[in-house]
């Protein structure tokens, strides 16, 4: 993964992820075009798979200090 994709934002990985998908879709892509964007596309997937876990830990955390239950809603 390049420097510049890990540094991006949550929002900016998943738009960049969202054109990848954009032209793997079109049918005039060229096979080695098509595997580039490919193993780009699941470098960002991981990434904005990394950034939500993480995310999800925070938040965790953060309900955990304040000694509530994470996650769940009432009534249930």
């Amino acid at each position: 993964m390049t420097k510049e994709n890990k540094s991006m934002s949550f929002e900016e990985a998943l738009t960049k992820l969202e054109e990848i998908v954009l032209k793997l879709e079109e049918e005039d892509v060229p096979l080695e075009k098509a595997i580039d964007y490919y193993q780009e596309g699941m470098k960002l997937s991981k990434l904005c798979d990394d950034i939500l876990k993480n995310a999800q830990e925070k938040m965790t955390q953060i309900l955990q200090e304040e000694k509530m239950e994470p996650f769940e809603l009432q009534g249930e």
